[in-house]
């Protein structure tokens, strides 16, 4: 088995399209040899892919990837590693934005529904996101739907007609919250994929000092929108403030997808030793609290 890994892959319990144990068994065939399922703002499919790995002998990280806000910047994604995923703290916050996140898709689905009936077209219904999505409903379930329904040929289209004109605006962790939320939980973090936050140098560098005033640890230095000259900029950035390096495809397995499980750009792979980082940080962090030592 080689010594690679994927530190991004998503399920079926937030916007992927495949159950979480499916994810992990792609994984092990594709030869990677550690995998972490970062769902958005959940962690219901963690025992599944912990269960998969180890039938299939490859390594499952507990992982999240949060949705937060700092000052002007929204969405940032923060990613979460090595924590307790059985954490009562965690799992209620999870719960609570999952709630708020429920009430925000029926609301777009409402005005999704107006548009389609001012169209002459039959509306879509709302039961039947919620079976599809199976775990965290998103607005990639009432693409999919929209596609099911024959209303749009793809996402794109669904997105450009019904989903942007139709949005609700979401709710963000302020990232330092976030942070600290997973450090009880006794994790560490790594901001995600910084390309989609800014291509501007100066701006990320800021961030990367502001974030780690917040408490920030690591950065997602392998994603799917570096180069190689992305990933020299951020291997540079990251060691000069000591902060541990992660990566990963963000493979979301749609059919449209083009990203591939442990494949970015080229012949880019992402090193087992970020794993080691990662499993080394978090026993730090849990040696100072023997409660959370004994249930990761």
């Amino acid at each position: 088995m080689s010594r690679w890994i994927d530190l991004h892959l998503h399920s079926n319990c937030s916007d992927g399209a495949l159950p979480p144990g499916e994810v992990v068994r792609k994984a092990a065939a594709a030869g990677l040899l550690a995998v972490a399922i970062a769902d958005h703002d959940n962690v219901d499919g963690i025992d599944e892919a912990m269960a998969a790995g180890h039938s299939c002998a490859v390594e499952v990280l507990p992982a999240v990837e949060l949705s937060v806000v700092w000052q002007s910047f929204q969405d940032i994604h923060l990613l979460g590693y090595c924590f307790d995923p059985h954490h009562p703290e965690l799992c209620a916050a999870l719960a609570e934005f999952r709630d708020f996140r429920n009430g925000r898709n029926e609301q777009i689905v409402t005005r999704i529904n107006q548009r389609l009936t001012a169209e002459g077209r039959a509306p879509l219904d709302f039961a039947a996101i919620r079976q599809r999505a199976g775990g965290t409903l998103g607005r990639p379930h009432i693409a999919l739907e929209l596609m099911a329904q024959g209303h749009v040929r793809s996402k794109d289209e669904a997105f450009d007609r019904y989903l942007v004109p139709c949005n609700v605006a979401k709710r963000f962790f302020p990232i330092e919250e976030a942070i600290a939320l997973i450090q009880r939980a006794g994790g560490v973090t790594s901001l995600a994929h910084p390309a989609y936050i800014s291509r501007d140098r100066k701006v990320l560098a800021q961030l990367f000092d502001d974030f780690v005033d917040c408490g920030l640890e690591g950065i997602e230095v392998y994603s799917n929108q570096a180069s190689n000259d992305d990933i020299d900029w951020l291997l540079s950035e990251a060691n000069r403030r000591r902060l541990l390096i992660t990566g990963g495809s963000d493979f979301h397995g749609g059919h449209e997808e083009e990203l591939v499980i442990g494949g970015l750009r080229g012949n880019l792979r992402v090193p087992y030793r970020c794993v080691e980082d990662l499993r080394s940080a978090a026993t730090q962090r849990q040696a100072g609290d023997p409660g959370l030592a004994s249930r990761s």
